[in-house]
């Protein structure tokens, strides 16, 4: 199947901006069954496997975490298969954000703090068959834990994060 640099560019950005928004039929048109998230290794496990069904995971694990979560894509490039977005993801604190260990147990929790973010991201996307296939991103994870105030940490936000990871762990 041949794509055009443009349609490449277009389905990488879907991809991204479908993390806010987009329903698990849209991950269905967009992500390959065979795709796989090279960041999943922290996410639930239920986004650690590949196809549409582990994008809509991890896009489930993000809102429930962010409100309002959005990516304002400033750059797109391609070569061939490969798509580079810069972008700048944000949005509102307003559930816990949860962090898995590689075996898929609970490791920590971010309680939720109500302060909004912006960070900028660069995403990486490889396309097959006129779909997304892998995906990997450098992200600014600390300029984010700075804004919504998980770094430095207060005690009482300890506190609220060890409950957080406990309610957690006991639903998971």
């Amino acid at each position: 199947m041949t794509i055009s640099v443009a349609d490449v560019k277009s389905l990488a950005v879907r991809c991204i901006e479908m993390m806010g928004a987009g329903t698990r039929a849209e991950f269905e048109a967009v992500v390959h069954p065979d795709a796989v998230n090279r960041e999943g290794k922290v996410e639930p496990p239920a986004a650690r496997g590949t196809g549409p069904d582990a994008y809509y995971a991890t896009a489930l694990w993000l809102r429930t975490a962010y409100a309002d979560l959005h990516h304002e894509i400033h750059d797109v490039a391609a070569d061939g298969d490969l798509v580079a977005i810069h972008a700048t993801m944000s949005g509102r604190h307003v559930g816990p954000f949860v962090v898995y260990t590689e075996e898929g147990a609970v490791e920590r929790a971010f309680a939720p703090t109500g302060k909004t973010f912006a960070v900028t991201q660069t995403h990486w996307l490889r396309v097959k068959d006129g779909q997304v296939i892998e995906h990997w991103a450098n992200r600014d994870d600390m300029g984010m834990a700075m804004q919504l105030g998980w770094v430095p940490p207060t005690p009482l936000y300890l506190l609220r994060c060890a409950a957080a990871a406990r309610k957690a762990r006991k639903a998971g």
